[in-house]
């Protein structure tokens, strides 16, 4: 995977056509060693997932940006940083520092434009999140200046939620928005994801599939990457081709 830092202007793919990822995030890891956490995953994927909250837009407060550059050190992967913050401008110049290839912002916060545009000027690629009581038509006109769509699948703040099964329709809904423009949007998902939820959101159209406990709650956090990959492959591979309408 290469580095989202690049200099700002066309949006492009964060992942070819054709691609998934699986995105184990460090919210569910042991914080007293995150560098042993990057380590386990290392050999099975190359994105990392950070949450970061700021004790206000969401109640419980995580890292910064000082942590995220002491795990560049330790770490070669594709850096997805969601950022459930209030004021995201003040950290996008450390975040872009850090080492972070890619920011995501909500679009509750307002200001999207806005920050779409700072994130890309700073080198990073753009992510926008929506909570799942907010409604697709709240990121719609954004579809065109981001190259990720993260679909809350719980609402942020804590790890360990149970999945809402009410979010698979939107991620359907956004999969046909993009399409029908022909962007190069990829969905991603995060909350209660695992080897029962993440195929069916793959089969809605989700690409990035972000696990916490379900791969760091694992006696072996490299074979539970393996095994939610499994599960979401046999869904994409199923899947008929725009050239092959059935598939075989």
């Amino acid at each position: 995977m290469t580095s989202g830092r690049a200099p700002g202007g066309s949006v492009r793919p964060v992942l070819a056509p054709g691609e998934f990822r699986i995105n184990p995030s460090i919210l569910s890891a042991d914080y007293g060693d995150l560098a042993a956490a990057a380590r386990e995953v290392a050999t099975v994927t190359d994105w990392l997932h950070v949450d970061v909250m700021d004790g206000h837009f969401v109640p419980n407060l995580t890292i910064g940006p000082p942590v995220v550059a002491s795990l560049r050190r330790h770490s070669t992967a594709f850096f997805d940083c969601h950022l459930m913050v209030t004021n995201p401008e003040d950290l996008l110049d450390g975040f872009a520092y850090a080492g972070a290839d890619l920011v995501t912002v909500h679009v509750e916060i307002g200001r999207t434009a806005r920050l779409a545009a700072a994130i890309r000027d700073r080198g990073m690629r753009v992510g926008l999140a929506l909570n799942p009581d907010t409604p697709l038509s709240d990121v719609e006109p954004y579809l065109g200046v981001i190259d990720l769509l993260l679909c809350m699948t719980v609402f942020p703040g804590f790890p360990g939620q149970a999945f809402i099964d009410d979010v698979v329709p939107k991620i359907a809904e956004a999969r046909a928005a993009i399409d029908s423009r022909g962007l190069a949007v990829s969905i991603e998902v995060d909350g209660g994801i695992d080897t029962e939820t993440a195929p069916r959101t793959a089969a809605a159209g989700a690409r990035v599939f972000v696990a916490g406990a379900a791969i760091f709650d694992s006696p072996d956090p490299a074979a539970a990457v393996e095994a939610l990959r499994d599960s979401v492959a046999a869904v994409i591979h199923a899947e008929p081709s725009p050239s092959d309408p059935k598939g075989s």
